[in-house]
Order: structure tokens, then C-alpha cells, then sequence
């Protein structure tokens, strides 16, 4: 089985993650370095908290470009979360901060008259045939969120409109949703990264 390697984002949910790729029989760990990055065979950015806080993390040091040669090069990635989010130009929450820039795009806030944060179960709708992507529940914990990724498959869900709660292209899998905290849904979903290569 792949062995996991975490990039810190400096308010992330480790340990729910670590325990969600124990269950699939994973090994995981920590590391910020540039050339571990790099090299893994597999690699999770998640994050919890603000999009300007965990990209100031991943600049010190380098991981944000080792992440961006990474995606690139198209070698197995998952993003979740504030991770999910870092893949896209800018984003409302931290005006003036740039994303990793892989999506063209903003990440917005939610419209008003909708309950924000989103925190709770949502209904994910995906793509027909996708090999990542899968219809079905997950739970979410977001102020912000993308409605369009070009050049993506996207699973969408619902909450003051449609907005994309999870993306893929080839090896590159992002959900604005948390796998770790979504049950046999999310597993199966981190299971089906795990067999990426």
C-alpha cells in the first residue's frame, strides 16, 4: 500500500486524516521539504482555517512550488478543504494573497441568506463515468467555495446555489468537502486515490 506524505498547512486536521489513510492500510507522514514533496508517491495538502495562513506555510521553504511542479508533472495529489481552495488564483477570504494558480479562478464566499460557515452533510452530484469521483454524501465545513473549474471534472453540491465540491484531472483529486470525516464515502473516495500511480 502507498505511503502518504502530509504537507502541513499549520492548522490542518492531521490527525483525522492520518487516521482515515490508517484504515485503508496506509503509512503516513509529515514533511514540508521541497524534494520529499517532490518525490512521494502519494501526497495530501489538507487544511482547516484561513487561505492566506496555510499559503503563507507552504511558501517557507519552497513547498509551495515543489507542490506546484508536483501537480504539473501529474504524479498522485489530493487537496482538501483550505487545500482544495490553495489550487485556484484568489480567493474573497484573503484579498491580494495568491493561490497556487493550477484552477483559473476565484473562490468566493457563500451568497448572503445562506447559513456560513456550511457545516455539516451535503449531497454530492458527480460526473457520469468519472474514475474519481462518485455521487453521494459528504460532510463539509466551509465559508468559501469555487463554482466553476475549467478544464476539471467536478462533483457539485448545493448551498445558496451550485459550487464545486470536489474536482479531478488526471491524478490531481481536490474536495471542498472532508474525506476523513465523510464515512464509507469519503474511504472510498481516498481509497480510489490510493490506487492512483
Amino acid at each position: 500500500m502507498a505511503e502518504v506524505l502530509i504537507v502541513p498547512t499549520g492548522t490542518a486536521n492531521v490527525a483525522s486524516v492520518k487516521a482515515a489513510f490508517g484504515r485503508l492500510g496506509a503509512d503516513t507522514r509529515l514533511s514540508l521539504d521541497p524534494s520529499e514533496i517532490e518525490g512521494a508517491s502519494h501526497v495530501m495538502l489538507p487544511g482547516v482555517g484561513a487561505f492566506a495562513a496555510a499559503r503563507g506555510q507552504l511558501v517557507q521553504g519552497g513547498a509551495d512550488a515543489a507542490l506546484e511542479r508536483r501537480i504539473a508533472a501529474d504524479r498522485p495529489t489530493v487537496c482538501i478543504c483550505v487545500g482544495h481552495q490553495l489550487l485556484f488564483e484568489t480567493s474573497d477570504e484573503s484579498p491580494g494573497v495568491r493561490g497556487l494558480g493550477v484552477v483559473p479562478g476565484h473562490v468566493g464566499r457563500f451568497p448572503d441568506g445562506v447559513r456560513v460557515p456550511q457545516f455539516g452533510w451535503n449531497e454530492v452530484r458527480a460526473p457520469e463515468g468519472s474514475m474519481l469521483l462518485e455521487d453521494g454524501y459528504a460532510y463539509f465545513a466551509n465559508s468559501y467555495r469555487a463554482t466553476a473549474a475549467p478544464g476539471f471534472e467536478v462533483a457539485t453540491a448545493e448551498h445558496g446555489g451550485s459550487f464545486v465540491a470536489a474536482m479531478a484531472r488526471g491524478n490531481l483529486l481536490a474536495c471542498q468537502f472532508h474525506p476523513e470525516l465523510s464515512g464509507f464515502y469519503g474511504e472510498a473516495i481516498l481509497s480510489r486515490f490510493l490506487e492512483l500511480a
